[in-house]
């Protein structure tokens, strides 16, 4: 990762966090793009010493993809590119699909799959110019498992899958790898949507064939992988990182 610039969205939260600091930890300088203060804090705190590498924050909303756009132009500007981007901000929100506006799911759509439409399309002229780049989409087990009231995240979560096979497809020539990460159940805030937690972790385990929860570094280290130069030869793939509760 030395001398590398990263841009990762939603980078400070519960599983971006751990993943910053081992691409900082590697010689990275990674954009964090996060607009919960409380998790930028938390991300700025731990960052602190974990050099070769450095933290860069930026607080864009990516609801607003104007906005984004311009803000990543600024960023381009200042740092001379993007050599890898990671798209994992989301939102989640979980009720029955009939209670769902066309305009929730408009809004889950734009954050979860339009913002990283900008930020690739923002990326691609310098990596096609320097012939490098990586691309690593955050997927979901729920498009696997098709999970009830969250409809508009699952369909989210497919479109990113879809472009990962459509973007490595026509980047691919130009040295540009693009996959993708389905992680399964991790023990992060997304599950304080369940009412019953004790119940859901039980049913986790009992789905899983490792017999453990899933931990920050286990996402950490496929990002990882999928941003370094020994996965040059994988594209358009999506990795499964779920203890074995989904086998594809």
């Amino acid at each position: 990762m030395k001398g590398r610039t990263i841009l990762y969205t939603g980078a400070a939260g519960g599983l971006g966090l751990e993943t910053t600091l081992l691409l900082i930890e590697g010689g990275a300088t990674v954009i964090a793009v996060d607009n919960d203060p409380a998790k930028v804090a938390r991300l700025t705190e731990a960052a602190v010493g974990k050099g070769p590498g450095r933290l860069v924050v930026s607080t864009a909303d990516l609801s607003d993809l104007a906005a984004f756009r311009a803000t990543l132009d600024d960023l381009l500007a200042e740092h001379d590119g993007f050599d890898v981007v990671i798209n994992n901000a989301a939102i989640y929100p979980s009720r029955p699909f009939e209670n769902f506006s066309i305009e929730e799911h408009q809004l889950v759509q734009r954050i979860n799959v339009d913002a990283g439409i900008v930020a690739v399309q923002a990326a691609l002229p310098g990596m096609r110019a320097r012939g490098f780049g990586r691309i690593v989409n955050i997927a979901s087990i729920t498009l696997s498992g098709g999970w009830a009231n969250l409809s508009p995240y699952v369909a989210s979560k497919g479109a990113l899958v879809g472009l990962t096979r459509a973007w490595a497809r026509e980047f691919g020539p130009d040295g540009i790898t693009v996959n993708a990460i389905a992680p399964g159940a991790f023990p992060t805030d997304a599950e304080k949507i369940h009412p019953d937690p004790d119940g859901y972790n039980r049913m986790v385990l009992d789905a899983q064939a490792v017999k453990r929860r899933g931990v920050a570094a286990d996402i950490a280290h496929a990002i990882g992988f999928f941003a370094a130069d020994a996965a040059g030869f994988i594209t358009g793939q999506t990795l499964h990182v779920n203890g074995g509760w989904v086998m594809a």
